[in-house]
């Protein structure tokens, strides 16, 4: 269980990271991608790029 918390926790960290150059691609702009503003702050919470970049790994491991 602690494994695939720490996993998460880095997929997240890695995903925030690099999500300037994703939204060039459209992910971040998908239905189900939510943006807000909270107390100043801009919140991105990715659920619809998630399950899609989830999926496309997946299918990257069948495959390989």
């Amino acid at each position: 269980m602690i494994r695939w918390l720490i996993v998460v926790f880095v997929a997240l960290v890695v995903f925030s990271s690099i999500g300037k150059w994703l939204e060039k691609l459209g992910l971040g702009r998908l239905p189900g991608d939510f943006r807000f503003r909270l107390f100043g702050r801009d919140w991105f919470i990715p659920f619809a790029s998630t399950v899609l970049l989830s999926g496309f790994g997946w299918l990257l491991i069948k495959l390989l």
